[in-house]
């Protein structure tokens, strides 16, 4: 890491690992190779409009189209606004509260373009969920949809760090268009290092207590360099579609800066539910689309009498995609899905196979840019063949904000994924399971003890325990055996009730989707819950209902 920063907020460059805990970082190919002062945004926006592509389409809305040109304006007066009325400096923290759209979009690019630090978070998060990243991140500002203040000014109680929200999409003259109604169309992008911080990407942690990944304007580029161009391989006259939220790096990545490090445009859904993606790619005619296996495998079953032609490309990530999966779809459609893996903590996909070298039911090969090898319980590598733990690295990596879980996820230069696979004498990896506590459950990462906290909420219940169980159209769901207190029954009513009460208390995809009332759980000698009994039953119930 350079000795230069462009922050005069030091907060983030302070909180990052020792450098001794950083994973090898690997600059093998000319690609991932940057100046040592470069700021992201000039490279993914700027330059187009300065290389005389500023009329092309960036986004595809309901009111018209957005060009380069006219999105780089919209930024600058929100760069101006954070600056000259919201007192930002370089090396801030800013969350961002919104759906998928294009003012989101400029928010995240304004405070890049200005020498801030992004963070995104999901519109599905409520107050308790953004207390802790407020307070992780000591975040003073947010910019939020005035359509999701609820929550915001909820958080504004809980966490006391945080002292301004800035609501856009309101016509409220104190508003954040109101305010870039009468700024300047231009603005000077800060001279950050390549080594700056300018994103926070939050993780669910198998403990419920979030992960704040740590990256640099020069991971944001080497994604694009890395993944997409080698594989992924869009043009300038593709257009993206997808339904991750921006607030997941696989959203970011895939639906805003792969299309805009090429030229290309894109389709950002505020709600992306199967039947609206099927209905937008009908509309707007994307060619490339990210999803879930999940949403693939919801949409198969959409299909009669709609035309999806116009796609050329299909990616798939989050969550692990089964063969029969990918060979329904293809006999549906005709497109080979594009499988990949990725993590928060490498900022986007690291294993995966360009079309013509796709191999069904396999992960894929390793990124160009990228080495992965398969380790046993030492750190050993292993054999063709074996099943062991991942191991990657590249020129992306994790760096954890002031976390010590980064100790266990980088070791010996490598990070560990927390999946577990096998690699073929071709250099094919095929993944097995996760070799952690996490749920993966249509694409979401799924802390068990999150959902037990909020579940121990609720006045009925004495104990619970919360684990994956296999599904057959979402990977897994989250499945809860619960203890009740005495006088209480479980019915289906005190289910419902339940599920109902997680919802409210933390996002809603975390709900428990089966809950099994028992006498007492598996616990140690100690008193510790044995989750692996808890998902060893789960599996076996799962198994005898197929």
């Amino acid at each position: 890491m350079g000795d230069y920063t462009a922050h005069v907020d030091t907060f983030a460059r302070d909180n990052l690992p020792p450098q001794d805990q950083w994973p090898d970082f690997l600059f093998d190919i000319d690609d991932v190779r940057y100046p040592e002062r470069i700021n992201c945004a000039v490279e993914f926006l700027d330059r187009h409009v300065t290389e005389g592509r500023g009329d092309r389409t960036l986004f595809v809305t309901p009111d018209g189209p957005i060009s380069y040109a006219g999105f780089q304006k919209t930024v600058n007066r929100m760069a101006r606004v954070l600056v000259e009325d919201l007192g930002m400096v370089p090396g801030n923290r800013v969350l961002i509260r919104s759906a998928n759209n294009p003012t989101m979009t400029a928010a995240l690019f304004a405070v890049i373009k200005a020498g801030g630090i992004a963070v995104c978070t999901m519109p599905l998060l409520r107050a308790v969920e953004l207390a802790k990243i407020v307070d992780k991140a000591e975040i003073a500002l947010a910019l939020c949809d005035a359509r999701l203040a609820d929550e915001m000014e909820k958080t504004l109680v809980r966490a006391p760090r945080l002292k301004r929200v800035a609501y856009f999409s309101t016509g409220g003259v104190d508003g954040l268009e109101a305010r870039m109604a009468s700024k300047p169309d231009s603005f000077e992008a800060v001279d950050t290092a390549r080594d700056d911080v300018c994103l926070i990407g939050f993780t669910s942690g198998t403990t419920g207590e979030p992960k704040g990944t740590m990256h640099f304007h020069r991971d944001m580029l080497a994604i694009c360099d890395a993944y997409s161009k080698h594989v992924l391989q869009p043009n300038p006259d593709d257009r993206f579609i997808g339904s991750p939220p921006l607030a997941f790096t696989f959203g970011l990545g895939g639906l805003v800066l792969f299309p805009m490090r090429v030229g290309a445009s894109a389709v950002l859904l505020e709600k992306a539910a199967p039947d609206q993606l099927l209905d937008a790619i009908e509309t707007w005619r994307p060619t490339v689309c990210f999803t879930s296996p999940t949403a693939y495998r919801a949409i198969l079953g959409k299909l009669d009498g709609r035309d999806i032609s116009c796609l050329r490309k299909c990616v798939s990530a989050g969550e692990t995609l089964p063969k029969p999966t990918w060979d329904d779809w293809f006999a549906a459609t005709g497109i080979r899905i594009q499988d990949g893996i990725g993590a928060t903590e490498m900022l986007h996909i690291f294993i995966s196979a360009t079309l013509d070298e796709i191999r069904p039911g396999a992960t894929g090969k390793v990124v160009p840019g990228y080495q992965a090898r398969v380790i046993g319980p030492d750190g050993e590598t292993l054999p063709p063949g074996e099943v062991g733990r991942l191991a990657v690295r590249g020129p992306t990596g994790c760096r954890y904000l002031a976390d010590d879980r980064q100790r266990n996820y980088v070791q010996d230069g490598w990070n560990l994924t927390g999946d577990t696979y096998r690699m073929d004498e071709d250099g094919y990896f095929w993944y097995q399971a996760r070799s952690d506590d996490m749920i993966v459950s249509s694409g979401y990462n799924i802390a068990g003890p999150e959902v037990e906290a909020a579940l121990l909420s609720h006045p009925a219940i004495a104990e619970c325990g919360v684990v994956a169980q296999p599904d057959p159209d979402r990977g897994s769901i989250v499945k809860a055996f619960v203890v009740l207190k005495p006088g209480q029954v479980g019915d289906a009513a005190l289910t419902r009730a339940l599920q109902d009460h997680v919802k409210a208390e933390i996002a809603p995809y975390k709900y428990p989707r089966a809950i099994e009332y028992v006498d007492a759980l598996p616990r140690t000698d100690t008193g510790k819950l044995r989750r692996f009994e808890l998902r060893m039953i789960a599996e076996q119930q799962a198994r005898g209902a197929a």
